[in-house]
């Protein structure tokens, strides 16, 4: 008989300590937030075990994804994350909408953006700069993620400039939003064939780490997914019942509130892989991890928001207010220029963690 904790053969271990870790962190914290909820306990204390409960459940759907995934390479396992990936937080906002907490979901959908791409990519930068100095990454895949990025992230914002700029389309901005959400979702079933497609080596590029054997049974990997899909489903509404008193408790103001607290919880645990393979000299497969997050918030997870704001009490539209919209161009402007070349340092990842932390000071007040 297989020793507990070991694969069928008796010497591969299904569960290692840290999925251990999670599953039974997430089952104490879902049970928290369940009676912090119902016993109408502290505000802050009930946010704070839903939020935790928030983020375990992310990591765990990023764990049954790449079990998954991991049976048909990376691609597919790039693919299932962009799908499933963000579940949490597409419950989060639209149980947010619900609530008609309009500027808290535009603010965590872009602060989200800028979490990954400031605060987890300089965090990787930081962390494998000083352990390996100058890294190095595939220029030809680091620019088209980014240019892929920058053209999404523009026809996110564009419905935004046509409203502040008052051009003829000012009127129209909801049917606007509609019709870009549609391109988006498009252009992201478009890419699929490609990010399924097993990328070769390049000459004098990083090639991407072997793919370790899924530890999972499939059954396993299908139902933690699904539990975890659905307890990140009933979470989310208890995270978002404890939201608005906390922020009036906090005294912070909604733009805050969404563009770090909620981005934060939805994306902190999930996104601490990309800042270990970082740490592990992978840097190519560690800004692929990290930029293909807010890539599929701009392309997934915003335009699917527009068109299930037709089922909730607040219309959701791409028009967000001129800072955000200021804030998430800079970055992704930014973020290009550094990895265009090729390489990253230390002093890179510092500088953009301190331009996150200037923009999350300007939002302080609102």
């Amino acid at each position: 008989m297989s020793p507990a904790g070991s694969g069928p053969a008796g010497g591969t271990r299904i569960l290692t300590r840290s999925d251990l870790v999670i599953l039974i962190g997430s089952a104490i914290f879902i049970v928290l937030s369940g009676v912090t909820n119902y016993a109408h306990a502290n505000a802050v204390l009930a946010f704070a075990c839903s939020a935790v409960a928030v983020a375990l459940l992310a990591s765990l759907v990023g764990r049954s994804v790449e079990q998954l995934g991991e049976r048909f390479g990376a691609g597919a396992t790039g693919v299932l994350q962009s799908a499933l990936g963000n579940l949490p937080e597409l419950f989060i906002a639209f149980f947010a909408l619900q609530a008609g907490l309009l500027t808290v979901v535009q603010s965590a959908l872009i602060g989200s953006m800028l979490a990954n791409l400031l605060l987890i990519l300089g965090a990787a930068f930081v962390v494998g700069g000083i352990k390996h100095g100058t890294q190095k990454f595939a220029k030809s895949r680091a620019r088209d993620t980014c240019v892929l990025l920058a053209l999404a992230t523009a026809a996110l914002v564009l419905p935004s400039m046509a409203k502040y700029v008052h051009s003829p389309a000012e009127p129209h901005v909801r049917a606007l939003s509609d019709a870009v959400a549609v391109v988006l979702l498009l252009l992201f079933v478009l890419s699929l064939p490609a990010a399924l497609r097993r990328h070769t080596v390049e000459g004098g590029e990083q090639e991407e780490p072997e793919q370790e054997p899924p530890r999972w049974p499939l059954w396993l990997a299908v139902t933690l997914l699904a539990a975890a899909s659905l307890a990140a489903a009933l979470v989310s509404d208890w995270f978002v019942t404890a939201l608005q008193p906390t922020i009036h408790s906090l005294h912070l103001s909604e733009a805050f509130a969404g563009l770090v607290v909620v981005a934060i919880a939805g994306n902190a645990i999930e996104n601490v892989v990309g800042i270990q393979l970082a740490w592990r000299n992978q840097s190519d497969y560690a800004l692929s991890v990290i930029v293909n997050s807010p890539l599929q918030i701009a392309l997934v997870l915003a335009p699917a928001l527009v068109l299930l704001s037709l089922f909730t009490a607040t219309t959701f539209t791409l028009v967000f207010a001129p800072m955000l919209v200021a804030a998430v161009v800079m970055t992704v402007l930014i973020v290009a220029l550094i990895v265009f070349d090729g390489e990253s340092n230390w002093l890179e990842g510092a500088t953009l963690i301190g331009l996150y932390i200037i923009i999350a000071a300007a939002f302080w007040w609102g």
